[in-house]
């Protein structure tokens, strides 16, 4: 059975036992609740789920991908598209007022349709991991490089042997290596070996200094049969998004760009709308509360606008409860310090417990913020860093947020060094080249337990 064939399979596997689940799930959950649903409602309700679910696996390439995702992630991402596809499903019935519907039913059909397809996506990863470990399904995989993302690569690929990986090691473009060195041979040694028919996947990592030998591998490579992955080393830049593009068969590599996109910034505007309407209603009673409180204790409007960038680095307008006697919106914008005389009794309060920050939800409504993102700074602070901290404006490429991966871990408040500046975009741009669904949902729940109270806020 050859490699590629067995790849093929493991994508039909997961298909056909995703649809076993949206099945299994709903069969079982008429069972346990004892609803008696006709088989032409059962069949649309499946058929419906499973064609939203398909869709929506294919336009985030979730198959495809699959096989090279680590099961935790797998299973994240294949919950999401569960909770989506059941989500549009639910509204598909609420528009068409199916009398024979019950919520119980979808909430339990939801949970058990995800205990399924997370057992049979346990099982076909031990089912795979005994086939490699008999020797099945294993691919000969070769580095070749010479900077420190050659064997970072490496490192990868012998940490994840479940893939079907066998390690051959890192080899040199150069024609001499030392005994002592982390190479496990030379250019010649993997000429030899293409020769040989010894290696089945290659990854090349390309840098400056080995163009020409580079393109003289990948000439050799054309005349065999063995899979090629080119790994750029180019630029000492910061990689948000490094998913190959097709630009009329031409091969693309967009470098600075997002993964929030398509039908994934359709999935995250959803998300926005659906939890910023949640929270508004709940909080309702607490910013009527907040406005008076303001109002009555010092002078002033009870709300504070200023301007900060949005997506692309394009101005918006932020809300905030305001906190201080002064409102700063100039081009010199002073961070609050400890004991700042600026902030009212009741702004250190708001401020503390961030409650300062609810009126952005209605950012979030407007479409100009979302709920998780990069914490919008000040006009002129992003001026002062964009030239201290090299890739400061990519955390623009994506809506600021009202919390963030650096709020969850701790970076916010007053940034009175570089240092912790640097910490809170290197989260920034850490959610932004990590993101998902998952991940959002994630931030929003440690927010709420760990999020809102701060020391460092002043």
């Amino acid at each position: 059975m050859s490699t590629k064939l067995n790849a093929t399979n493991i994508s039909i596997f997961y298909r056909i036992f995703d649809f076993l689940s949206l099945f299994i799930g709903l069969y079982l959950s008429c069972y346990f609740l004892d609803i008696h649903v006709s088989s032409k409602d059962i069949t649309f309700i499946c058929l419906i789920q499973f064609l939203f679910f398909l869709f929506i696996c294919e336009i985030t390439d979730f198959y495809r991908s699959s096989k090279g995702m680590r099961l935790r992630n797998q299973i994240e991402i294949l919950f999401t598209n569960i909770f989506f596809s059941s989500l549009i499903t639910f509204f598909v019935f609420i528009v068409n007022d199916l009398k024979d519907f019950d919520y119980r039913l979808a909430i339990l059909t939801f949970i058990v349709t995800c205990l399924s397809a997370f057992s049979f996506r346990i099982l076909l990863r031990i089912s795979y991991r005994k086939l490699i470990i008999v020797g099945t399904n294993l691919q000969n995989t070769l580095v070749i490089g010479d900077t420190k993302r050659a064997a970072k690569v490496l490192k990868e690929i012998e940490y994840s042997k479940w893939r079907g990986y066998n390690s051959l090691g890192l080899y040199s473009f150069q024609n001499e290596v030392s005994s002592e060195s982390v190479f496990s041979g030379t250019f010649d040694d993997v000429k030899t070996m293409l020769q040989d028919n010894k290696i089945d996947k290659i990854y090349v990592i390309i840098d400056k200094h080995n163009l020409s030998q580079a393109e003289e591998l990948l000439t050799l490579l054309t005349d065999s049969t063995c899979t090629t992955i080119i790994v750029p080393d180019l630029f000492q830049l910061e990689y948000l998004y490094t998913k190959v593009e097709d630009l009329n068969r031409i091969p693309t590599i967009p470098l600075i760009d997002t993964d929030i996109q398509g039908i994934n910034a359709v999935l995250k505007r959803i998300e926005d709308i659906v939890f910023s309407l949640m929270i508004i209603t709940l909080i309702s009673p607490i910013l009527i509360v907040i406005s008076i409180a303001i109002k009555l204790t010092s002078e002033g409007p009870v709300l504070f606008k200023q301007t900060r960038y949005g997506l692309n680095g394009k101005p918006i307008t932020v809300f905030k409860f305001r906190s201080m006697r002064v409102m700063e919106n100039g081009h010199e914008v002073k961070q609050a310090t400890k004991n700042d005389p600026r902030v009212t009794k009741v702004g250190a309060f708001i401020r503390r417990t961030s409650l300062d920050e609810l009126p952005q939800f209605f950012n979030v409504l407007l479409g100009t913020m979302s709920i998780v993102g990069p914490r919008p700074h000040a006009v002129s602070h992003n001026e002062q860093y964009r030239k201290l901290i090299p890739g400061y404006m990519l955390r623009h490429k994506v809506k600021p947020g009202i919390t963030g991966l650096a709020q969850i871990n701790g970076w916010r408040g007053e940034t009175d060094t570089l240092d912790k500046m640097e910490k809170r975009i290197e989260c920034d741009l850490m959610y932004i080249k990590n993101w998902s669904i998952w991940l959002d949902v994630k931030i929003i729940f440690l927010t709420v337990f760990k999020g809102f109270i701060n020391k460092s806020a002043y």
